[in-house]
């Protein structure tokens, strides 16, 4: 596995100064957001400068572009909102496939139309999966087209809340380019570490095979997200299971802060 963290730990909006913290945190990988570079995450374009300076960046700092958000909300009330993430999304893909980023992460989203990773009571209606697979259809097409592939994270928040939807997911979609990315903090809410290990064992086994990406957040038993390692995930269980079902891409830390980045990077390493 490859030791990562979300880029946007850092501060700064210039690729070079960004992917030079990184490297100087300790992770040789990153999932990238297009924030990093001046621009919004989900912009009406990327200009060519941009994409040679973030080029550049990886090149001098030696860090690897592991994968680059293009999140939006995939099942968003508004049919105008989705076709708005949709057309943005694609401009997210071309970036990628330009970069050689081989992995756009999504959301597959809430019917709460202020925040697409907030829980609303709709959320279980199939008609939000259904609006949320037409959306999905429509980004592999796109992703189809560029060769790149898609990930979907369970979130208890979101329309895949758990390893399960996504394999269901992937199925109905039918395509090879949707993947897994696999986070055990987002896979149960309030838990015992017993029931939390449980809980993400269960769901390696189910995503297996399907994994593109493993991400390193925590969560304390009361239900509040926590830097990995001071909460309840098992993460030596955790990645020996990831192991286990052949599992050897990058491993994405988030949810700490830049000053935090070092101590979880010697953490993670010494279980990897």
């Amino acid at each position: 596995m490859r030791l990562g963290i979300f880029a946007k730990t850092f501060p700064g909006a210039e690729p070079a100064a960004v992917l030079a913290a990184v490297r100087h945190a300790g992770y040789e990988t990153t999932q990238f957001n297009l924030t990093c570079a001046s621009l919004p995450s989900m912009p009406d374009a990327v200009p060519s400068e941009t994409v040679a300076a973030i080029r550049a960046a990886t090149q001098s700092s030696g860090v690897s572009l592991a994968a680059l958000s293009g999140t939006y909300n995939m099942a968003h009330p508004d049919k105008a909102v989705r076709d708005d993430g949709l057309r943005r999304l694609a401009v997210v893909i071309e970036a990628a496939s330009a970069l050689g980023i081989p992995l756009v992460t999504l959301c597959t989203g809430s019917r709460n139309a202020a925040d697409q990773w907030a829980y609303h009571p709709d959320n279980a209606d199939p008609a939000a999966w259904s609006d949320m697979a037409t959306e999905m259809a429509k980004a592999l097409a796109l992703a189809e087209a560029a060769g790149v592939d898609l990930g979907i994270e369970p979130e208890q928040a979101n329309i895949v809340t758990s390893a399960k939807d996504a394999t269901t997911l992937i199925a109905e979609m039918g395509s090879k380019r949707l993947k897994i990315v696999l986070d055990p903090a987002n896979l149960f809410e309030h838990a015992t570490p017993g029931e939390a290990r449980t809980i993400v064992a269960a769901a390696i086994g189910e995503a297996a095979g399907h994994i593109a990406m493993a991400h390193a957040k925590d969560r304390f038993g009361d239900g509040r997200f926590a830097t990995a390692g001071q909460g309840i995930v098992d993460f030596p269980d955790f990645i020996a299971r990831l192991k286990a079902v052949g599992f050897d891409g990058a491993l994405v830390t988030h949810g700490l802060s830049a000053s935090e980045a070092p101590g979880v990077a010697a953490f993670l390493r010494r279980l990897l």
